[in-house]
C-alpha cells in the first residue's frame, strides 16, 4: 500500500474527497490516501509542498500560480472547481464600515501572507481603484477564528472570505456581509510536488480518474444538499445556491486561464516575473 499525503480547505468543495476516502476506493487501488485539513489555507499549503508535508495540494489557483513562479517545486495537474469562488467582504457587525469604498485605506485580516485572503484583497482594491501601495494593510490572523477575534477587537476592520462558509458567521451577528468580490478565474486546482510525480505518475492519474468520477456526479448524490448542510452547518437554502453556482472539472487547466492569472498578479506586483504555461502546469 503506497501512502500518498494531500491537503485541502476543511469545505464544502472538498466534501468529493471525504466521500471517496470514506468509500475505500483509494485503498482498493493500493493507495492509501492521507487527507490534511488546512485550515490556514492555500498559503499554508504552499508552505507544505515545499517542506514536503503533502504530496498534492486542493488549492486556490492565483495562490499556487505565485507560489511556482517565487519557486515552488510543484506543477498544477488539473482545476478542479471550474466555477469563481465568490469572496464575501466581511466587517464586525457593530463596524462603522458600511462600504466597500470605504474600507479604502482600512486594514485587512488575512490568513497568512500568500493565502486567497491577501491575494483577493489586492484584486478587490483594483477593482475599486484604489492605489496598491497606500491604501492596503494586513493584519494575519491564521484562519476565520483568527478573524472572528481580530475583527471583533477592532484589530483588522475587514476580512475576505468564501461567502458560503461566512455566512453562519453572518447569520449569528458576528460577521456583517458588505460586498462581494468573485475570483476572474477557476477557483480551485490540483497541484503536485514534481519531485513525487515524477516517481508516482500512475498512482496520481489513479486518485484524478477516482475523484473526477465523483465530481462529474457529485449533484447527483441523493441528498447531498441535506449531507453538506448538516456537515458544514450551513442552512439548505444557502446549500442549494451554493450548487447552482458551482461547477467541477475533471480538464487541464488552459493556457489562456493561467496567461491571465499571470497578467493580473504580475499587474499588481504580486509576481515579479511571467513564466511559461509548460512551467506552471503538467499534463498527465
Amino acid at each position: 500500500m503506497k501512502t500518498i499525503k494531500i491537503g485541502g480547505v476543511p469545505e464544502h468543495f472538498n466534501l468529493a474527497w471525504y466521500l471517496t476516502l470514506k468509500n475505500g476506493e483509494y485503498k482498493k487501488e493500493g493507495i492509501n490516501l492521507r487527507w490534511n485539513d488546512y485550515f490556514g489555507g492555500t498559503g499554508d499549503m504552499c508552505k507544505a509542498l515545499r517542506n514536503k508535508d503533502i504530496d498534492l495540494a486542493v488549492i486556490l489557483t492565483e495562490g499556487i500560480v505565485k507560489d511556482i513562479v517565487d519557486g515552488n517545486p510543484s506543477s498544477i495537474i488539473q482545476t478542479f472547481v471550474q466555477t469563481p469562488l465568490i469572496w464575501g467582504i466581511h466587517v464586525a457587525n457593530t463596524s462603522q464600515y458600511q462600504t466597500i469604498e470605504s474600507l479604502q485605506g482600512s486594514n485587512a485580516a488575512i490568513s497568512r501572507y500568500g493565502s486567497g485572503s491577501h491575494l483577493m484583497a489586492y484584486i478587490n482594491a483594483q477593482n475599486n481603484g484604489w492605489n496598491l501601495d497606500t491604501d492596503l494593510n494586513f493584519k494575519v490572523v491564521k484562519n476565520i477564528d483568527g478573524a472572528v477575534e481580530a475583527l471583533t477587537n477592532n484589530e483588522a476592520d475587514y476580512f475576505m472570505w468564501e461567502k458560503f462558509m461566512t455566512k453562519p458567521i453572518v447569520d449569528d451577528g458576528i460577521f456583517r456581509r458588505i460586498g462581494n468580490c468573485p475570483t476572474p478565474w477557476p477557483c480551485f486546482v490540483i497541484a503536485v510536488r514534481d519531485e513525487f510525480l515524477e516517481e508516482n505518475k500512475e498512482s496520481v492519474k489513479t486518485i484524478l480518474n477516482i475523484i473526477n468520477s465523483t465530481t462529474s456526479r457529485f449533484k447527483e448524490i441523493p441528498d447531498i444538499d441535506v449531507d453538506i448542510a448538516k456537515r458544514y452547518n450551513l442552512k439548505i437554502d444557502d446549500v442549494k445556491e451554493w450548487l447552482s453556482l458551482t461547477e467541477w472539472s475533471q480538464e487541464v487547466i488552459d493556457e489562456k486561464t493561467i496567461n491571465n492569472v499571470q497578467e493580473q498578479l504580475f499587474a499588481l506586483n504580486i509576481i515579479s516575473e511571467k513564466i511559461a504555461y509548460n512551467d506552471l502546469v503538467v499534463k498527465l
